[in-house]
């Protein structure tokens, strides 16, 4: 029941095409059962003729009957696969576009260990998957299943004996199928599972194929690929056995209710119960049964199939994400404040800060300093309102405008984090991250500030191109075209991780001077372990 009822929240905005999916089953269904009607009527109309009992206006009649019915099947089919097609690509990409809205706004307890490998599974494969099964699967099980009922009353109609005993044997399919069924879906778990392993080892050796190769790594990390593909591979190949195993059985069902569909036919004839046109209608009724029952045997395991992938994705939805608020800009330059703050991460014992009070004075520019793991970077992530702290406040002041650090207080700040941060692109679409709006102007003179002149020298200047992960330029470029970046946004309070780290002396003593003189107004922390830094601040905090 979570599983339809979550289904049609997800098709809140295509209900409309999948009723329209609908009615074209029912018309389907409607032409189907006129078909096997009409073709009975043209049997024993053509036989009449024999006899001189039936005039051969009607049997051109009922030819032209025929082919409406098979004109008008084929315009529903079409527009029933235009409608799947244009819905299951509005649902991948309403649902891919709704889950990478709850990552970009997740508040992080900093206990998450997901991969991004296996986040990125569930955004393509699990998506992909369930939005098939809503935009084209179910509607063919309604469609199936109407087919199967219209086709069975009419075999009752004709020939109730006959449409009993079809009833009796197709049940050894359904049976069969409904004893795989849990135990596929199981499988079709822990192939997801598996799947995103794969994936996961590929991201990261393509991400750092330059430290495997220079650690001479390859053997190894092709063998781990082996080993998972391995476990993969003898997921897919039982549940495969399963899937195989089902449809032989029903198989063998269909067949003997075919036969037993055929001979009866051929008696009633030897007997003259039955008519040519009847056997007609019996053969095309059983294999309308049929059909929909075999239809069944792969739909109904996509389904199941899709119930792991809706778990999955149910995952995400549920994760908490930040409270939406308007940006709360404090006019002048800001400071920021800690008030007995603790915090702790969900699998740690020991509190990372404990009872933590500091000021980080308006104007004034800070050093944290201190051991690797004491704590630095999360006291960054915790002013920015990434991780909220257990205890304790922690708030934006200006003057007498004081607010409690959130969301809508990342305004205020503007944040460099360590290593390189730029997205593949241009330098101009890079900077323009740090402000949409931002002028031609206001790019060179963000590059001058952080020391990224060189920009305007490279041919393309500010068009220059950047590649995944700062590719084709130095790590220290990269990362002053990041600091470039950051001073675009408005917020006073600056926030800089280890950000001079590949910089060489005399470029580092250079950044720290703009700095320093051309934004007077704004209060700067730094994290850093250079002491060229430390001589620039008016104050020291010390961790651990």
């Amino acid at each position: 029941m979570k599983y339809l009822k979550w289904i049609y929240g997800a098709l809140r905005q295509q209900r409309g095409a999948v009723a329209v999916m609908m009615l074209c089953h029912v018309l389907l269904t409607c032409c189907a059962v006129g078909f096997v009607y009409v073709s009975k009527r043209l049997v024993d109309c053509a036989v009449s003729m024999l006899q001189g009992a039936e005039s051969r206006e009607t049997l051109v009649t009922l030819g032209f009957v025929m082919v409406g019915i098979i004109l008008s099947r084929i315009g529903l089919n079409a527009l029933k696969s235009y409608l799947q097609i244009k819905t299951e690509i509005r649902l991948k990409n309403r649902m891919r576009r709704r889950m990478f809205d709850i990552l970009l706004h997740m508040q992080s307890d900093g206990g998450d260990r997901r991969h991004t490998g296996d986040i990125l599974n569930r955004l393509q494969e699990d998506v992909r998957v369930v939005s098939n099964v809503c935009a084209a699967i179910l509607p063919n099980i309604f469609g199936t299943l109407l087919q199967f009922t219209a086709a069975f009353v009419f075999l009752m109609i004709l020939e109730p004996g006959l449409g009993l005993i079809v009833v009796i044997i197709a049940p050894i399919g359904i049976l069969a199928g409904k004893y795989v069924a849990g135990r596929i879906r199981r499988l079709t778990h822990d192939i997801r599972e598996s799947d995103a392993k794969v994936q996961s080892h590929l991201q990261e050796s393509v991400q750092h194929i330059t430290l495997i190769q220079s650690m001479e790594y390859t053997d190894a990390s092709a063998s781990s690929l082996g080993e998972l593909q391995g476990g993969l591979y003898g997921n897919e190949l039982r549940r495969a056995k399963f899937s195989i195993l089902s449809r032989v059985i029903m198989a063998v069902a269909f067949q003997a209710a075919h036969t037993v569909a055929f001979l009866w036919a051929i008696f009633g004839i030897s007997k003259g119960t039955v008519t040519y046109g009847m056997m007609t209608a019996f053969l095309q009724l059983v294999g309308q049964i049929q059909r929909p029952l075999a239809d069944l045997t792969s739909q109904v395991p996509s389904v199941i199939h899709a119930t792991a992938s809706i778990d999955r994705i149910m995952e995400l939805e549920a994760l908490p994400c930040e409270e939406e608020a308007d940006p709360e800009m404090l006019e002048g330059t800001a400071g920021i404040r800690l008030e007995d703050v603790t915090f702790a991460f969900p699998d740690s014992v020991r509190p990372v800060l404990k009872d933590f009070s500091y000021d980080f004075r308006p104007g004034s520019r800070t050093a944290i300093t201190g051991p690797t793991g004491v704590g630095k970077s999360t006291m960054i992530r915790l002013l920015l309102a990434l991780l909220r702290p257990q205890e304790g406040r922690i708030s934006v002041y200006s003057g007498d405008d004081s607010v409690p650090v959130s969301p809508a207080t990342r305004c205020n700040l503007v944040y460099v984090p360590q290593g390189n941060s730029l997205f593949s692109g241009t330098v101009r679409e890079n900077l323009l991250m740090g402000n949409p709006e931002a002028t031609d102007d206001m790019m060179i003179a963000a590059l001058h500030t952080a020391a990224a002149d060189f920009v305007l020298e490279k041919p393309g200047a500010l068009d220059m191109p950047c590649f995944e992960a700062g590719g084709g330029m130095s790590e220290g470029q990269a990362q002053r075209i990041a600091i470039a970046r950051a001073l675009l946004r408005p917020g006073s309070i600056l926030l800089l991780d280890e950000f001079s780290s590949a910089l060489d002396a005399e470029t580092e003593i250079l950044l720290m001077e703009r700095l320093c003189n051309e934004l007077p107004d704004h209060t700067m922390i730094f994290i850093t372990h250079r002491e060229k830094i430390i001589d620039y601040c008016d104050s020291v905090l010390r961790l651990g």
